[in-house]
């Protein structure tokens, strides 16, 4: 089943909610900031996006430099461990489909998974 990683407050992922139901698609709506993703849920993603754990990382939120997280020897493990922590770190909307993952930015990738 088509799943989206969902943020309201942040206009590309309502947009590509938007998109979605324009579609007609089935979908499930996980609000990952409500429910964070678990490692192996991250490690799922990551692999179905092509992306190291950094690259999901949105480096300009307050939270990664503060955290420390632009520290280049971090490992994939820390830096996973902190996406958990603070999911508001994660890059969005990830849109989930089969053996398929897109960060959805903008929103009309989507069209690529579809």
């Amino acid at each position: 089943m088509l799943k989206i990683y969902h943020n309201n407050r942040c206009s590309k992922s309502r947009e590509a909610l938007a998109l979605l139901t324009e579609k007609g698609l089935e979908f499930e709506v996980v609000y990952y900031l409500e429910t964070p993703p678990d490692q192996a849920t991250l490690l799922r993603l990551l692999q179905k996006l092509g992306y190291s754990a950094r690259q999901l990382l949105r480096h300009k939120e307050t939270e990664y430099s503060q955290s420390g997280l632009d520290n280049p020897a971090l490992t994939e493990e820390q830096l996973i461990a902190a996406m958990i922590a603070m999911p508001k770190l994660i890059e969005r909307p990830i849109v989930e489909w089969a053996d398929k993952a897109i960060v959805a930015r903008p929103p009309e990738l989507l069209l690529e998974l579809l």
